[in-house]
């Protein structure tokens, strides 16, 4: 596929989410995760709900055969495909996931000397949802020819550059970025 990007994306509009069960899953979406629940088209034809918060949407499409849907997964694993919300209070965070007894893990990164904490737990159908202070690590754009993922140390002056990026970046050469 050749061309590029397609044009004029301008942000993610919804996330949707198959459930076995929409008034679980609304409940949760609802009194967990805070999303407000939106006027959906009439003309749709299935069960669904359309939630909206922060900035996202997230429409629910009830299953049509919930018994066939894959089990829910029992172990939290932060490599699984996940949605990943920004949270201003860890601590208030854990707070309440351990009120509302909700199993989740935590892990902890530290990139340069900026720290970054993530807490994972599932929906009521098994989707894994991340809550994180990650807008702490700074979105450094990958030099030209630079492997992706293989440098594990950014220098002090780069992660410096990016606390706002420019809406295009054209790198033209590439950086001293140490690697261990």
């Amino acid at each position: 596929m050749g061309g590029g990007a397609l044009p004029l994306i301008t942000s993610l509009n919804h996330v949707s989410i198959v459930c076995r069960s929409l008034n679980t899953s609304l409940d949760f979406y609802q009194n967990v995760l805070g999303f407000i629940p939106v006027r959906r088209p009439r003309s749709l034809d299935f069960d669904g709900a359309w939630l909206f918060n922060y900035g996202i949407g997230i429409h629910l499409l009830q299953s049509e055969d919930p018994e066939s849907m894959p089990a829910k997964k029992k172990k939290i694993n932060p490599k699984d495909n996940h949605i990943s919300f920004q949270c201003e209070s860890m601590a208030n965070l854990e707070k309440k996931l351990k009120e509302m007894a909700m199993p989740y893990i935590k892990q902890h990164l530290e990139e340069g000397g900026i720290n970054v904490d993530q807490v994972f737990f599932h929906d009521p159908d098994g989707f894994m949802i991340e809550i994180c202070n990650c807008d702490n690590l700074p979105v450094i754009p990958l030099a030209v020819g630079e492997p992706i993922g293989a440098c594990k140390r950014v220098n002090q002056q780069q992660q410096q550059m990016v606390q706002c990026l420019p809406t295009s970046i054209a790198v033209s050469e590439e950086p001293d970025i140490p690697c261990a």
